[in-house]
């Protein structure tokens, strides 16, 4: 994938810190970044489909598993 450099401002003790224990900046603010990208993407995945899976919990409770007599377990 291509890289783009960027300018960003951190904490002074935070980048110290980082740079003494010989940590790569621009791989830790990358890997920062997807994480929380994959957080909000879930969370919005999560508020868009609340509804369906209430829904969907509620029928479960109502009229069991489906195919419940089928399992051997």
């Amino acid at each position: 994938m291509p890289r783009q450099s960027t300018s960003v401002t951190l904490d002074r003790g935070l980048l110290d810190e980082a740079r003494a224990l010989g940590i790569n900046l621009p791989r830790a603010a990358e890997a920062g970044l997807s994480a929380m990208i994959r957080a909000e993407r879930e969370r919005r995945w999560r508020q868009e489909n609340d509804a369906a899976i209430a829904d969907y919990n509620a029928f479960i409770e109502r009229e069991g598993v489906p195919l419940a007599d089928f399992r051997k377990f």
